[in-house]
């Protein structure tokens, strides 16, 4: 049984078993912010740029395919006309790594929307990750992560 002392001049409230604790919980509640208090709605967090490659903003998949098949023409030394796509969509990836993380990095872990490119440029096979923003980078073989299944759809 619980036992309140509403002031000096009122009765005293007797409150038995299950009842007086969310009675409590709210009493105790009520004191946790100071008067007056106005709520606090947090900035969004921004995850820091780890791209090599440039950025195109709000970048589709033919964009991003002219650009990466661009990048490797370079590296590859042929010429941009030569460079065959092997694949290429729209993927989810697991993490802000973008299915290529570097080793001794922190990402942000929520899934990621984005773009996987496989191109084929002078005997070479090139494999490029991107954001949905446009980040991109040219992803090792050894460092590759796939997308997550099913466009990361559960």
């Amino acid at each position: 049984m619980a036992s309140f002392d509403t002031g000096a001049h009122a009765p005293k409230v007797r409150l038995h078993g299950a009842a007086a604790v969310p009675l409590l919980a709210v009493v105790l509640l009520a004191g946790c912010a100071p008067a007056g208090s106005v709520p606090v709605t947090p900035a969004p967090m921004t995850p820091a740029p780890t791209t090599p490659g440039p950025s195109l903003a709000g970048a589709d998949l033919q964009s991003l395919i002219r650009t990466v098949s661009d990048d490797a023409a370079r590296r590859s030394g042929v010429d941009a006309s030569r460079v065959r796509v092997l694949e290429a969509g729209a993927v989810t990836w697991s993490d802000g790594s973008l299915g290529c993380p570097e080793p001794d990095r922190m990402y942000t872990q929520a899934l990621v929307p984005g773009f996987r490119i496989r191109v084929e440029a002078g005997g070479q096979q090139f494999d490029y990750h991107a954001g949905a923003r446009g980040t991109w980078r040219l992803c090792p073989a050894e460092r590759a992560r796939p997308p997550l299944p099913n466009g990361g759809r559960i």
